[in-house]
């Protein structure tokens, strides 16, 4: 069975894209244009069906994200489907081994290639059945799909444009989802696979770039990136339909909503209905001019962009999967642990990998600093529920704190974003032996008049650091630890004196003698925090109270 086999092929579906008009049985055909372009393209029809057998055969076809250039994924059966004519046999042949499989009544038909080892040879994948499609260029190696809002798809032609223009990783590829909204899932979008060289990497996400970078230097093998990313999106637009369904979490909200988005198309169907009848009567006068048309109204639109950008990928063979969003959901407070873990186990279901690895991004400094110790406006709590998430199997996060920009919520640095995420890879799925965990706060004792932290990720030790632009982060042995904060049972914040002890932090201040709880860097800009793990990796933001 197709794995989309729920999901009507959309060649089959009539559709204008470009200038030309889809035909399930035959080539692209230019739409028409005028009612003399009509009438001729309708004769060349009626002309051609007079001529054609009465059997037609339709090509055999695979979804886009099969092409030229792509990367299969290595060490594992590779699916392959598309359509063809019901009962149609279709081989796939690629690297001297083949699979055979029968389109069904639907005409969806599906396989598995054996598992291949990585390979950087340029070798062609053949598909026949009553056609043959041949694709070219196609390297093995490791597959990430890319998802988020604006600062994973920001590109490199952006941040990094000189980079772009002359990045040459022929092993690198990149496929990119166009922007596609779907009511349902869908089984296919328009996307194609591009070769990071002679300029493309201009058009690559930064953030992937990066990573795909760090992964190509230390596995010496190809690497593709599959992008689904779309700036502004709240999250609930990637969550699947199923998890809104089938978890107790975000069922009643997606319950609550949909039925406020109904009660309103339906309001504003009754309102274009009278706008309709408007508008004739106004052109059966020469002296009126009819009022423009009402807007739909705002709706949240759930799963849209998971049906029409992440769906038609699934269920091509990969590693894992990267994300870096956020910004839309900041004042979501705990909710956003449920929305993730709807997001997570909805795409990881698709696949029917299990638990892929799923490595994302928190939230990074921004705004003007505020000379208060008690902290938590803007970012501070989002940043608090994504280091929540990692109690999710097989996720990690990566700490950006430091590389914001206060006046800009797109910081152009994703160096360190795709490089950091490259060392969670690199360590936890690849098994490569270096740092990759940031200092995240682990407890709390209280010894006297003072808190002594101690953190999971400072096994290599502790310090203060200094990070400039893109260059590495240097310890600097002189700096004091900055934007800790303590409080007693009164609930007051003060700044506070933090001291490296090992692997521990040490806070204390004069104002309060009887410390219970400790911050650190808990606010939307805390510019100056500087507290590093001895690997050059920042501690995440933390608090020990739910005040």
């Amino acid at each position: 069975m197709h794995p989309h086999d729920s999901v009507g092929d959309p060649a089959h579906v009539s559709a204008t894209e470009g200038g030309y008009s889809r035909n399930p049985c035959g080539p692209m055909l230019p739409a028409c244009r005028s009612r003399s372009n009509k009438n001729r393209l309708c004769w060349w029809r009626a002309a051609c069906l007079l001529l054609m057998p009465a059997t037609v055969s339709a090509a055999v076809r695979l979804p886009n994200v099969f092409g030229d250039h792509m990367v299969l994924q290595r060490e594992m059966p590779v699916p392959v489907w598309g359509w063809a004519d019901a009962g149609e046999s279709v081989r796939v042949t690629f690297a001297g081994a083949s699979a055979t499989a029968t389109a069904d009544a639907s005409g969806n038909w599906a396989l598995k290639l054996p598992a291949m080892a990585a390979s950087a040879e340029s070798r062609e994948m053949t598909v026949s059945g009553h056609t043959t499609l041949t694709f070219r260029d196609v390297l093995v190696g490791e597959v990430w799909l890319c998802g988020g809002q604006s600062n994973m798809e920001s590109e490199m032609n952006w941040c990094c444009p000189e980079e772009g223009k002359t990045a040459s990783i022929p092993t690198f590829r990149r496929i990119k989802a166009e922007h596609t909204l779907a009511a349902t899932p869908q089984s296919d979008v328009k996307a194609s696979w591009a070769v990071c060289d002679n300029g493309a990497a201009s058009g690559f996400t930064a953030a992937g770039y990066y990573f795909a970078r760090k992964l190509t230097r230390e596995l010496k093998i190809p690497v593709g990136l599959l992008d689904t990313s779309w700036g502004g999106a709240n999250i609930s637009f990637w969550i699947p339909g199923e998890s809104y369904r089938n978890l107790p979490a975000l069922r009643p909200q997606w319950e609550k909503e949909t039925a406020q988005a109904q009660a309103m198309t339906k309001a504003y169907l009754e309102t274009m209905e009278k706008w309709s009848a408007d508008a004739r009567k106004s052109l059966e006068t020469k002296d009126i001019i009819c009022a423009r048309a009402p807007f739909m109204p705002e709706r949240r639109e759930f799963s849209h962009m998971f049906n029409g950008m992440v769906h038609p990928f699934a269920p091509f063979a990969l590693r894992g999967m990267l994300w870096y969003q956020g910004e839309y959901n900041a004042n979501d407070g705990d909710y956003y642990i449920d929305e993730m873990r709807g997001l997570i186990q909805g795409w990881r279901g698709l696949w029917k990998q299990g638990d892929v690895p799923f490595y994302y991004v928190q939230l990074p400094n921004l705004d003007m600093p505020k000379d208060d110790p008690a902290g938590g406006d803007g970012w501070a709590t989002i940043r608090n529920v994504q280091t929540k998430v990692m109690a999710i199997p097989n996720t990690g996060m990566i700490v950006t704190i430091d590389v914001g920009e206060a006046g800009d919520i797109h910081p152009k640095n994703k160096l360190d974003v795709g490089e950091r995420l490259a060392r969670w890879a690199l360590a936890k799925t690849y098994g490569k032996h270096l740092a990759f965990s940031s200092p995240f706060f682990k407890g709390m004792n209280v010894e006297g008049s003072a808190i002594r932290v101690a953190f999971v990720g400072a096994e290599s030790g502790l310090m203060a650091g200094n990070k400039d632009g893109l260059k590495p982060v240097v310890e600097d042995k002189h700096a004091k630890l900055k934007r800790f904060a303590i409080a007693g049972e009164d609930k007051k914040w003060v700044w506070a004196d933090a001291l490296i002890d090992g692997k521990t932090v040490v806070v204390s201040s004069p104002a309060v003698p009887k410390p219970v709880a400790v911050r650190y860097a808990f606010a939307h800009n805390p510019a100056g925090c500087n507290l590093y793990n001895k690997d050059g990796l920042p501690a995440s933001p933390f608090r020990s109270d739910d005040w």
